[in-house]
Parts: structure tokens; C-alpha cells; sequence
């Protein structure tokens, strides 16, 4: 009788890149699973081989569409009546997450039907990275390991030694995240103060800071139609910036989010991989979080700490 694996990793279908690349560094095999799709659009999940007992790790970001959450929402059910020991949802872009509140009358909390999902679905912790709003982890009733993408994207800002380096945000909102790697680097913060007049559509943008004869990074956690960071970029190189750089840990890039940045005049757009991308834009660049998810993961397995992974 073969000895089994103390932890197991299974994978969604459009996580799949990022869970071999997370079992690479683990050094372990990715587990077999088959997910049949039925002629009108409805899926079922199986596991090829035996959890019970086993502590199982499912990666599935939840971006869009919706498939990706029921697909993530069948698989914890399914390890849940296989009798898996634990069951750990590893979900490194967490969609839904800027429905954190009401900011207006009749409205959903997105982030938080979600997180009642996962836990109605037998999930027994989280792993995830950059939250949109950090107070989305008090949503859940399991512990939650929140990452944060500073791991690998400040070795990155170091490596382009870049002299008179200005941190900016691209919007008041993001001012904390922003000021965390300006302390870390000891450099100035710029923020940059947008109204819109609806959803993805900013009316005007003012810069709070000198940004003149300085080589502007930019820093945020989602990048969706890329409007707002693109007209930051252009509006520091008026304002006399040397270059613009822009980091976001999640490459959401919905149309025409890849023509703007290409059309603008930033430098290059630096994501992690916790999305796909491959619409073929040459400014994007993205950095693993493999190993960074793979160390979470040996880690939380072993009941140690995972404080060291945090730089910031």
C-alpha cells in the first residue's frame, strides 16, 4: 500500500498555470481532478484519486466570470463529502472584494455573500493576497492567512535602482498601501485626488506632491480598465516626471484596458500572475507568487508561522 502525501493541492481550471508552478516549488505533484460540462453551460467536479483524511489545498482565483467561484464553491462541496481532514480555499485574487460595504441604499455586500459562501461550502481557512479592503478578512468565521504582494514586488523596485524614486497612488484610497512601501523605502509619497461621475469614469485628477525631475512608481491593487492609472501616468509626466512605472497586484485589464496602457506613457505596468494575462500587451510584465503561496502553503501544513513572509 503506497504511502499517501500529507497535503494534497487541486486546482481550478483557470488557476491551473499558477497551481503547477505552486507544486513545482512544493516540490509535489498536482492532484487529479476532472470537471465535466454539460450542453447547457453546467459543470460537476470529481476527485480522480482519494482525499480522505487528507489536509487539501484548492487553488482558484475568483475572477471573472462567475464560473470560477461555483467551479471553486463544487470543489470544497465535493472534498467536504470525500471526506478530506481539512480543506484550505487558496485563492489569491479574491473577486468581489470592492463590495466590501453599502456606499449607497440597496445594495449588496458582495464580499461578504462570498465569504459566507466559501464558509457554507466547508472551507476551514483562507489564503489570499491584497484584499481590496483589509476588514474583508472579519467577513469569514475561519482563520484567514492574508499575503501581501510587497514580497515580491519590492526586491523588484530595488533590482531597477532607480535614483530620485517617488511613490504615488493613484487615488486617495490607496494612500496606505502607498506610504507602507515609501516608509520601507524612504522615499517621498504622492498621492494623486480623482472625482468621478460614475464607475470606471473619472471626471478630474489632481497631484498632492512634487513629482518634477522624479521617477514615479505608482502603486495598486487592482488595475481593471486601467483609466485611472494611465491618466495618473500622463498627468505626472506633464507635471515633469523623468518616467512612470505602475505596480498592481491584480491584472483584473478588462477592455480596453490593454490598449490604454500601451497608448499611455507609462514605462511598464508590473502585475503579479494571480490572473492570467495574455492579451499581448508589451508594457505588462508579471512576477510569480508561486513560491510565495507554495512557502504559505508548507507552512500552514506544519503549524508554523507565517510572519516572515510579510516584508511589509
Amino acid at each position: 500500500m503506497s504511502e499517501k502525501a500529507p497535503f494534497m493541492v487541486f486546482s481550478g481550471t483557470s488557476s491551473r498555470y499558477l497551481a503547477e508552478n505552486i507544486c513545482k516549488s512544493l516540490g509535489c505533484p498536482l492532484g487529479n481532478m476532472n470537471i465535466t460540462h454539460f450542453a447547457d453551460g453546467e459543470f460537476a467536479v470529481s476527485y480522480e484519486e482519494s482525499i480522505r483524511g487528507s489536509h487539501v489545498f484548492l487553488v482558484q482565483s475568483t475572477f471573472p466570470n462567475s464560473d470560477n467561484l461555483m467551479e471553486l464553491l463544487l470543489m470544497i462541496d465535493a472534498a467536504k463529502r470525500a471526506s478530506a481532514k481539512s480543506i484550505v480555499a487558496v485563492i489569491p485574487y479574491f473577486g468581489w472584494a470592492r463590495q466590501d460595504r453599502k456606499d449607497k441604499p440597496r445594495v449588496s455586500i458582495g464580499a461578504k455573500l462570498v465569504a459566507d459562501l466559501l464558509g457554507v461550502a466547508g472551507i476551514d481557512r483562507l489564503i489570499t493576497m491584497d484584499l481590496h479592503a483589509d476588514q474583508i478578512q472579519g467577513f469569514f468565521d475561519v482563520p484567514v492567512d492574508h499575503l501581501y504582494a510587497s514580497a515580491v514586488f519590492l526586491p523588484y523596485i530595488q533590482k531597477l535602482n532607480l535614483e530620485e524614486l517617488v511613490i504615488a497612488t493613484p487615488d486617495v484610497g490607496g494612500s496606505k498601501r502607498a506610504s507602507t512601501y515609501s516608509k520601507y523605502l524612504g522615499v517621498p509619497l504622492v498621492l494623486c485626488n480623482k472625482s468621478r461621475v460614475k464607475a470606471n469614469e473619472i471626471a478630474s485628477m489632481q497631484i498632492i506632491g512634487d513629482v518634477k525631475g522624479k521617477n514615479v512608481i505608482l502603486i495598486d491593487d487592482i488595475v481593471d480598465t486601467a483609466g485611472t492609472i494611465t491618466k495618473a501616468a500622463d498627468i505626472m509626466l506633464k507635471a515633469g516626471a523623468i518616467s512612470v512605472r505602475a505596480i498592481a497586484s491584480h491584472c483584473v485589464m478588462s477592455c480596453p484596458a490593454s490598449e490604454r496602457v500601451q497608448e499611455s506613457g507609462l514605462t511598464e505596468m508590473i502585475f503579479t500572475d494571480s490572473i492570467p494575462y495574455a492579451k499581448g500587451c508589451t508594457k505588462v510584465k508579471q512576477l510569480t507568487i508561486a513560491d510565495l503561496f507554495a512557502t504559505t502553503i508548507r507552512r500552514v501544513y506544519n503549524n508554523e508561522s507565517i510572519s516572515s513572509q510579510y516584508i511589509i
